[in-house]
């Protein structure tokens, strides 16, 4: 398939820049994958789609303060996004200049952190922090929220809350696993109480998931890499689940492209990997029935992704069916609840 397959006219007016009042005051557009049928629907409908016994996935991702500012050692601005701590004192990381550091130059960032250019792998940096705080403390202090560059203005209070799941556990994520966004304590415990089984898994969010395809040809493009955890509870969970013949629901696509990852010999092995799985139209499925996601950018690997999931056709058409009605679009927008394609 081609890249332009999957492009689409989106008036700007529709990609939400704010997070609604209330975090389960979206809406919901449910497709399912087998006919094709619509509804529109709210987000608080959700729980009339799951049974006792259904499972339910999460990315417990944390969003970090990724962003830093300051200048080169020889002048000139810098921007860092760090997009992988590697250890107290090493990450990787896209730096944004008038000219690209070159290896052994230094950074000044925050107005006194030291920082050497080690080397560099492609688009990414690998930095060195000459600093006695480890660079996770950093960040916290004097990093910025790296909102998604298509909201227009720079994060503030709101951001820091409302761009962070309400179960956000570990540190690591550059970007937001946006369809946990719109549930709160009280959603989570109205499932629970239903008897739906709430689980977790952990993938590290890196910036490439805002990146277009830029390859004519779907099948040239080269996904980025992110590390991900499987919980040994989660693994046991999955596999009872799919025993007794309930439904699995991943909460994102980042839940969804872990458990894929980690399907082996129709086993989820738990345990900590990485993954730069490219789902695209014709990819079996092997853990997921449901999954909840939000609308995605023109182009992008995710747009292809759940075109897999519930057929190209049908997400065609279920686009321009919200973008006729209104939905509001990408991280802080509305939510789909797609139906695997049979």
């Amino acid at each position: 398939m081609r890249t332009q397959d999957f492009d689409f006219y989106l008036p700007n007016h529709l990609i939400a820049q704010h997070p609604t009042a209330q975090r389960n005051a979206s809406r919901l557009l449910h497709l399912d994958g087998a006919t094709g049928k619509l509804a529109d629907q709210l987000f608080l409908d959700l729980p009339s789609y799951f049974s006792v016994g259904d499972l339910l996935i999460f990315n417990d991702t944390r969003v970090i303060k990724a962003r830093l500012f300051g200048q080169k050692r020889t002048g000139g601005a810098a921007e860092v996004l760090i997009e992988r701590v590697l250890d107290e004192h090493h990450a990787m990381a896209h730096i944004r200049a008038s000219r690209a550091p070159k290896i052994g130059g230094e950074l000044i960032l925050a107005e006194h952190i030291k920082v050497e250019v080690l080397g560099r792998i492609n688009d990414l940096f690998h930095l060195k922090f000459h600093h006695e705080i480890p660079i996770f403390n950093l960040l916290e202090k004097h990093g910025h929220l790296p909102l998604p560059p298509y909201i227009t203005h720079n994060a503030d209070s709101q951001d820091e809350t409302r761009y962070q799941t309400v179960y956000a556990k570990h540190a690591g994520a550059v970007a937001a696993p946006t369809a946990g966004l719109h549930f709160d304590e009280a959603m989570l415990a109205k499932l629970k109480n239903q008897g739906v089984q709430i689980a977790y898994v952990t993938l590290h969010v890196g910036a490439g998931t805002f990146q277009p395809v830029k390859a004519d040809n779907i099948a040239e493009h080269k996904m980025h890499s992110e590390c991900y955890m499987i919980p040994p509870e989660t693994a046991t969970l999955v596999k009872n689940t799919r025993k007794a013949g309930r439904k699995i629901t991943a909460v994102g696509t980042t839940a969804l492209r872990a458990l894929e990852s980690a399907m082996q010999e129709d086993v989820i092995k738990a345990g900590g990997n990485e993954t730069n799985i490219f789902i695209t139209p014709g990819y079996k499925f092997k853990v997921v029935d449901r999954l909840l996601t939000n609308f995605h950018l023109p182009k992008s690997t995710l747009l292809m992704l759940v075109s897999a999931f519930a057929g190209f056709e049908h997400i065609k058409m279920a686009y321009q069916h919200a973008i006729q009605e209104q939905y509001r679009f990408f991280s802080y927008g509305d939510a789909m609840l797609l139906e695997k394609q049979t």
